[in-house]
């Protein structure tokens, strides 16, 4: 067993007790693990501020001064610890509202201390809360250093004084007896050529920085590492799946020919063209294709998928196209219908409200090979569901589907795995595609259809809004139609947000002359079908909805979406509502509304969207604003695994990383050259089941 596999109670002062907390509340089980839990900051503890230059804006800092009295206020859960420390140019207050009596027994009057916090004002007093506390001693006196923070939790901190010093101390021990048994685990040759610390060094300084330029070396040395290792087990599997996984070749395509001659009665873009070529290249190639195709809402990707099903349908293969909403399903099985019916093509639909003798009929025909192309749900998931001859399958929106529902999908071609279109139409920023997706060729449609003009978007205040309802009545008057959509569906005591309800009646009231549908989660299917169908149908000028509608119906009639309390959206959300209108000619608008209480990100959020109509910035921004964890629920990914790196900030290593991968496996696919020992050795030492392949083990 390697040395940082030991477990951790052996580590000197750590014991069973302390080990089952570190496990329990941190992840912590082996010497690995404790070593690779790096501090997510580190404190300046050169500088000091007097106390009569703190301000609210200033991050955490350090100030030196006398513990002049301290008392205990407050009754009950109110209870609150209170301390003044001075220094020669004003007093500062300290205050605890948790672990009173360990506090009590720890701070000392006229001891002077080192005390590091973030600094408040109350009532014009300079103030911290639950500042970290330290004796000035002889030899602290006169320290300069960069001291890691750990990140810990509050149990662990209050109960069992196992706060972010308690973790360091450990890391002090363990790396005294590590050092030996960290071995480099890269080439001599990725070291030399990006001019990387060696690993035994980074670990020594991303924990203790000797200085700022050395902690900068360390973070890029270990960020390279843990992304270059998972490029590097994305692309090998994209290599092995080439080179293991046989397709069926799909050259001939007279239907195509003739679609695009007889039936397609719009010019397709530079952007579909390109992505059909594409599509075209991996049909011939005799090798499994596995393609993502991104493209913004609207901009014609489900015709891009029906081209991919004929030429599977033109070489004897059937597709099927999975949706994650009947919805969605109805729409795209409407759109392709008249298309496959002017060519010959059988196009069935399979949903969970599909009646059992139309399922009977659909069974036969997918099995006899007379049907040709399937549009549905997770229905098509269902065993009884069985293909003649299955050779495309096509998911939309596929971050709604789980990897074992995909591969369901693949099993129903027993003789050779169907090729396999992805499809989304949330933009996913460039360096989260390479991570997420990094196993699968990426294609971008990032043209509109032609006609089509650009959504204006514009932010009002809640104080505007006579205004804006006036707008909204000429643009009804002119013949269009209206979507207001809210984020919750009753009011919530802590929220002082619009609600569905109070909105539906105050929109009653404002619009008589008009008739309104109301869409939510909480509706039935058929419910919210009906709505749905009565706004397609211009019986009703205006939709009031939840979110439901965000990947929903495609309404071209429908010119004006109005988000009520906008800032309580991201920033792919509100661009995803944006792009439910601008599917007609006409021109069309977005209406971000709020009250002007706003924070600085929900600003940023707002002026993104009004700026720019690019799916791609704004994921890119929502990237730096969310981070990846929050983005399409990545964090159940497993991919996203990551010790150090940082997709938002870390895009360029990110690059670099990829192509030290791929050059790698390019030049030594089996990793068998000597000099790529160190990398074989690595990879050879982790469990089977490792996910992030730069941790130790």
């Amino acid at each position: 067993m390697s040395f940082f596999n030991t477990k951790i109670e052996n580590l000197r002062g750590v014991g069973t007790q302390r080990a089952q907390l570190l496990q329990k509340e941190l992840g912590i089980f082996t010497y690995g693990d404790l070593i690779q839990r790096y501090p997510f900051r580190y404190l300046d503890r050169t500088q000091f501020y007097n106390i009569v230059d703190l301000h609210d804006d200033l991050p955490y800092v350090q100030v030196k001064g006398i513990l002049r009295g301290r008392e205990v206020l407050g009754e009950g859960p109110k209870q609150r610890l209170v301390a003044k420390v001075a220094d020669a140019s004003g007093e500062l207050e300290l205050v605890w509202f948790k672990g009173l009596k360990w506090m009590q027994n720890i701070v000392k009057n006229h001891q002077e201390y080192i005390v590091f916090g973030k600094p408040t004002f109350f009532n014009g007093k300079a103030q911290m809360s639950h500042p970290e506390l330290e004796e000035v001693t002889e030899a602290k006196a006169g320290q300069s250093f960069l001291q890691p923070v750990y990140n810990t939790t509050e149990k662990l901190k209050n109960y069992h004084r196992i706060d972010s010093k308690a973790i360091m101390r450990m890391v002090v021990d363990l790396l005294k007896i590590a050092a030996p048994h960290i071995q480099e685990s890269l080439s001599p040759e990725l070291v030399r050529h990006y001019a990387l610390m060696s690993k035994a060094d980074a670990l020594q300084q991303i924990h203790f920085p000797q200085s700022t330029e050395l902690l900068q070396a360390a973070r890029f040395r270990l960020k390279f590492e843990e992304l270059f290792y998972v490029q590097l087990k994305l692309l090998r599997q994209k290599t092995q799946r080439k080179v293991t996984l046989a397709g069926q070749i799909f050259k001939e395509v007279p239907s195509l020919v003739d679609f695009y001659k007889n039936h397609l009665t719009f010019d397709l873009t530079g952007a579909q063209k390109r992505v059909i070529h594409d599509i075209y290249k991996d049909f011939c190639s005799g090798k499994q294709m596995n393609r993502l195709l991104q493209g913004d809402v609207g901009s014609g990707k489900t015709i891009v998928a029906f081209i991919s099903m004929l030429m599977a349908a033109d070489n004897g293969a059937q597709s099927c196209l999975m949706a994650p909403t009947e919805i969605l399903a109805d729409q795209h099985y409407v759109g392709l219908k008249q298309y496959a019916d002017q060519l010959g093509i059988n196009l069935g639909k399979l949903t969970g409200s599909s009646r059992t003798s139309e399922r009977r009929v659909l069974h036969e025909q997918l099995r006899s090979g007379e049907m040709h192309m399937l549009v549905g749900t997770h229905a098509l998931l269902e065993d009884v569901v069985q293909f003649r001859n299955l050779g495309l399958t096509i998911m939309d929106e596929q971050h709604r589907f789980g990897v074992a529902q995909r591969s369901k999908l693949w099993q129903k071609n027993p003789d050779i795995i169907p090729h396999v279109l992805v499809m989304t139409a949330t933009p996913i920023p460039r360096t989260l595609a390479m991570t997420l997706y990094g196993d699968l060729d990426v294609s971008v449609i990032d043209e509109l259809p032609a006609g089509r003009k650009p959504i204006v978007t514009v932010h009002r205040y809640d104080t505007n809004r006579l205004k804006v309802f006036q707008f909204l009545r000429d643009q009804i008057n002119l013949g269009r139609q209206v979507y207001i959509v809210y984020p919750l569906i009753e009011e919530s005591e802590t929220m002082d947000y619009k609600d569905l309800t109070d909105g539906y009646e105050s929109v009653a009231r404002a619009f008589p002359e008009f008739q309104i549908s109301v869409v939510h989660g909480r509706m039935k299917a058929e419910e919210k079908d009906f709505e749905m169908q009565r706004f397609l149908k211009r019986e009703t000028q205006i939709m009031v909805a939840t979110t439901v509608i965000e990947v929903g119906v495609n309404v071209p009639n429908a010119s004006v979406m109005v988000i009520e309390s906008a800032e309580r959206f991201g920033l792919s959300q509100l661009h995803q509502l944006r792009g439910r209108v601008g599917r007609g000619a006409e021109q069309s608008y977005c209406i971000l509304m709020t009250g002007y209480k706003l924070s600085k990100d929900s600003r940023t959020r707002l002026e993104t969207m009004v700026r720019t109509n690019n799916g791609f910035e704004i994921a890119d921004i929502d990237l730096k604003l969310r981070g990846p964890g929050d983005l399409m629920g990545t964090q159940q990914s497993g991919v996203l695994d990551l010790l150090i790196a940082d997709l938002a900030k870390d895009g360029r290593i990110l690059t670099e990383s990829r192509a030290a991968a791929q050059q790698l496996l390019d030049e030594d696919a089996d990793l068998t050259k000597p000099e790529n020992l160190n990398i074989r050795r690595h990879i050879e030492s982790l469990p089977a089941t490792a996910v992030n392949w730069s941790r130790i083990s």
